[in-house]
């Protein structure tokens, strides 16, 4: 039917336009003839169209459906790319429209992947609808038909970048092709990026991500997704790291000035951390810390004038004398005179005459009883007689029996650092306080308690004696290896006094240490040390050089040969600052040995010459940061060099227990020890003296803890020589910690019987501060004892020093209090006494032609190594060898460095090991004569013991 009416209604149209159109094919053969493109209309409503064919996209291989809807409508066709699809493949659906009542047809066709992909037009695959009504026909929009896909890699994956803080970071991505156009979405860390959310971020342009101020919040990894109808895809990650640069704080204010008075210098500083350099942002350039330099007025401590003449002798028999603080008066904060400004004394020695007569009545009274003074002077020596005797029988008798003490004064308990008044108990048992017995009290003793002084000047216990006899001089023959490994046969015959070896090397370095009593060699006697109060050696150099020791100080200065030019001749001298050194310590810093003076300071030598200087720290780098300062021309201490520290301006190499520094300049020199740890070590001799008071019955002993160098013990034994002090055990070595824990000296295991100490003053506890911070005065603690009889000539007791939570050494007290009857006690010392001053090629240990052949083969370059830096190794010297480079002969300057160390060995045979170990020995020195050993000035220096 519907073909039917279609026919008669084309007639019509044919009849019109006198054309004739064929619809076999709709009937027939697909497509063999095309419908008209447009059918004329009669008047009225032509189809309209309700839904027309939409695009699609075929996903893999899955047809896609076009549908097409029209009112009123006969008849719906697709024509796709041109042509008609055929009627089987439409399937139609009619109804009608309840308000018009016009009929609505709605058609459907399916379009396969095949066919999308047969076709090959200039344009993508299409259909349209062409639908039809009694007035006419109306064609829908033309729907393409693609097949979707998306390619796996991007055309451009996003970069990682660095960016500043507030920097803008654009981040580029291409997605895959794709069909349809795939969309990108931004991941942060796996997590979606909402531009919406975030001002501060733009995802639209052109799928990149752009971040207009970077923010540190804003690194991470950033990944771009690009999806369809089809797939995702990830793109590569990319990192941004937002950094920031350094920035400078403001200036602090100018420091104080450093220097107490004088030139010295301030400082600010300032840190980066403005802000502070973040995610490898740049360091702050420039200088975090900026000095300029100021200028303070010296205080000036007040000094006292010379004392007045004695005034008149008062009535009351005294007489004054003043003095005034004005040699100078104190300026600018300067310290007011210490002592007394007023002295008053008695002007008749005692036989003040304060009766109101007349002179000429006082001496007749004095002619009338002459003769009954004369009587009672005869009475009065008979009763004091009877007295003594009856003493003398009373104190033996006690002597036998108990004893026992009545504290009496409650002071004791309170540190015992006063004095003590006892009094003795003749009945009960003396050993409780608390005895039963009434005390005697018309019998009393005074006692001088326990003082810890810095002073080691105890007048009170002053008394004039000798110490000891020095022992003869000792010869001894030496025996050295090096001869006969440089070729030389004839053994060399040393003179003199042996030297120790005991400092600051051998097997016992420590100063003062006695392995036994009665050895045969290296001992010298308390008596040898000087008195002098003042340290100093002085003598004339020239090109030959030399040395200076002060002797028994461990000090020493070497002035290598041809370090004064030839045809000159210098006075030089080195001394040791007795008095209160002017270099006060910060904090916890240590003042580690003698501040030591070399000069004149005008003068300048051409090689670098060797000051050794003994010091007291147990050597540690991990507890230990040593430095080297030295005094300029105005009082002022700066620092020279840390002991560790890499510089070519000085060398300093480090022994157990003396720094050999090498120097190009003289001047005031010391060592200054910064703990680093708690584990730091000061080591300390601890010596005991004893002699007699003033009371017969009191015997007095000084224990001294002092820092472990020669000059400090010389300093002590000088000072208890003056008082008839006796050194009554070897002194030992107490490691004190620098934990902060005091130190505690005790007296134990006193005879009961024999001696008696106040209770509560045998132990005395010293400050930690007081002992590790304390000057070059050396700890000085007295213990007072009193003996029962006259007849106890002996002592016998231990003296426990110790720190609270370290060391402790334990003194064995064993002497006879009687000089006549005394043990000599004997030390190592060096015998450098004798020879304070040596000039020329006898003040070397190592012959001068010997050291000319060892200079021309070692600083001669050598492709195998063995040069000066192999000969500096095999001397231990492993540290800071660009010091050496820089000197026109490193071979001299290591040698110089060997001398100075081992000035008292003279360890000639550890040097010929050491060339023989490099190989050089026999190959390059083997050459040396005996002729050309045995010198003028070798044999001489061999005559002389050196």
């Amino acid at each position: 039917m519907v073909f039917n009416q279609l026919n008669e209604m084309i007639q019509r149209v044919q009849q019109q336009e006198k054309c004739v159109f064929s619809f076999s094919s709709l009937s027939g053969n697909d497509n063999s003839e095309a419908l008209p493109e447009s059918i004329p209309s009669a008047p009225g409503t032509l189809p309209h169209f309700m839904e027309e064919p939409d695009d699609a996209y075929i996903i893999k291989s899955n047809p896609i459906v076009l549908r097409c809807k029209a009112m009123p409508a006969m008849q719906i066709f697709f024509k796709c790319n041109g042509e008609w699809v055929h009627q089987n493949e439409h399937v139609s659906e009619e109804s009608m429209d309840e308000t018009t009542g016009l009929k609505v047809r709605e058609v459907f066709i399916n379009v396969t992947r095949q066919q999308v992909e047969d076709f090959h037009g200039p344009e993508d695959y299409w259909c349209q609808c062409v639908a039809w009504s009694h007035l006419g026909t109306s064609k829908s929009r033309k729907a393409s038909v693609r097949i979707a896909y998306l390619r796996k890699n991007f055309e451009q994956d996003p970069q990682g970048k660095e960016v500043p803080i507030e920097g803008m970071i654009v981040l580029h991505c291409r997605p895959p092709e794709g069909v349809p156009a795939a969309e990108v979405e931004w991941l942060k860390n796996e997590e979606p990026i909402d531009s919406n959310l975030d001002e501060n971020i733009d995802t639209r342009a052109d799928h990149n991500l752009i971040i207009r101020q970077a923010r540190l919040s804003d690194s991470g990894n950033y990944t771009c997704m690009a999806a369809n109808i089809v797939a995702k895809r990830r793109s590569m990650s990319a990192t941004v790291v937002v950094y920031v640069n350094g920035g400078w704080s403001s200036w602090t204010e100018w420091s104080n000035c450093n220097a107490r008075c004088g030139r010295g210098w301030q400082k600010r500083s300032r840190t980066c951390t403005n802000p502070a350099p973040l995610n490898g942002g740049a360091f702050c350039e420039g200088m975090s810390v900026q000095k300029i330099t100021c200028t303070s007025l010296c205080p000036v401590d007040g000094n006292w004038e010379v004392w007045s003449e004695w005034s008149v002798c008062s009535p009351e028999c005294e007489h004054l004398r003043v003095r005034e603080c004005i040699a100078p008066p104190p300026r600018n904060g300067g310290k007011y005179c210490e002592g007394l400004s007023q002295e008053s004394e008695n002007c008749t020695e005692g036989l003040c005459i304060q009766d109101k007569n007349p002179l000429h009545e006082i001496k007749s009274q004095n002619i009338e009883t002459a003769s009954d003074i004369a009587l009672y002077s005869g009475l009065g020596a008979a009763v004091i007689a009877v007295a003594v005797l009856v003493v003398a029988v009373t104190l033996y008798r006690r002597s036998q029996s108990e004893y026992g003490v009545d504290v009496i004064d409650s002071s004791a308990l309170t540190g015992g650092f006063q004095t003590f008044n006892f009094k003795t108990v003749r009945q009960g048992n003396s050993l409780l306080l608390n005895s039963s017995m009434q005390p005697d009290l018309t019998v009393s003793r005074t006692y001088s308690g326990p003082i810890c002084l810095q002073d080691p000047m105890d007048k009170e216990l002053m008394t004039e004696s000798s110490l000891f006899n020095p022992l003869s001089d000792i010869k001894v023959k030496v025996q050295s290896s090096f001869m006969v490994s440089l070729g030389v046969t004839e053994r060399a015959e040393y003179h003199g006094k042996a030297h120790s070896g005991t400092f600051p090397h051998g097997n016992n370095r420590a100063f003062g240490t006695i392995q036994a009593r009665n050895k045969a060699t290296y001992i010298q006697n308390l008596s040898s040390i000087s008195t002098t109060s003042e340290l100093k050696t002085t003598a004339i150099f020239g090109h030959l050089g030399g040395r200076l020791v002060v002797p028994n100080t461990g000090v020493s200065l070497l002035i290598p040969h041809g370090a004064i030019p030839e045809e000159s001749s210098w006075e030089i001298y080195v001394a040791i600052t007795q008095k209160e050194s002017s270099l006060q310590p910060e904090g916890t810093d240590v003042l580690l040995g003698p501040e030591v003076t070399c000069g004149p300071s005008d003068l300048s030598v051409s090689t670098p010459f060797a000051l050794t200087i003994p010091h007291c720290a147990e050597v540690n780098s991990e507890h230990w940061n040593i430095h080297l300062k030295k005094r300029t021309q105005q009082g002022k201490w700066e620092e020279v060099m840390s002991v560790e520290e890499e510089t070519t301006s000085c060398y300093c190499l480090l022994d157990p227990y003396a720094c050999h520094i090498l120097l190009n300049s003289f001047g005031t020199y010391a060592l200054i020890g910064e703990p680093i740890s708690d584990c730091a070590v000061r080591q300390l001799k601890v010596a005991v003296f004893g002699c007699l008071s003033c009371n017969s019955l009191d015997y007095n002993l000084r224990v001294y803890c002092m820092d472990n160098t020669p000059c400090a013990f010389q300093e002590v034994v000088s000072d208890e020589r003056l008082q008839g002090g006796q050194l009554l055990e070897e002194p030992k070595l107490l490691h004190f910690k620098g934990n902060t824990f005091s130190l505690q000296i005790s007296v134990l295991d006193i005879p009961p019987f024999l001696w008696r100490i106040k209770p509560f003053t045998a132990c005395q506890e010293v400050p930690f501060s007081r002992v590790w911070c304390s000057s070059q005065k050396p700890l000085h603690c007295a213990f007072s004892l009193e003996r029962y009889t006259p007849a106890t000539t002996q002592l016998s007791c231990k003296i426990c020093v110790r720190q609270v939570k370290g060391h402790e050494q334990i003194l064995q007290i064993q002497t006879s209090i009687l000089e006549n009857e005394r043990e000599t006690i004997t030390f190592f010392a060096h015998d450098d006494s004798n020879f304070p001053a040596q000039m020329g090629p006898k003040a070397f240990k190592i012959p001068y032609s010997i050291r000319q052949r060892i200079c021309a083969t070692f600083d001669t370059p050598n492709a195998k190594g063995k040069d000066w830096q192999m000969l500096a190794q095999k001397n231990s010297i492993n540290r800071n060898l660009s010091y050496f480079a820089t000197q026109s002969s490193p071979s001299a300057v290591i040698l110089d460095l060997w001398e100075a160390r081992h000035q008292h060995d003279g360890d000639l045979d550890s040097l010929a090991c050491a060339l023989e170990e490099i190989g050089r020995t026999h190959s390059k020195i083997s050459d040396i004569t005996e002729t050309e050993i045995e010198e003028p000035d070798f044999n001489y220096s061999r005559q002389n013991g050196l």
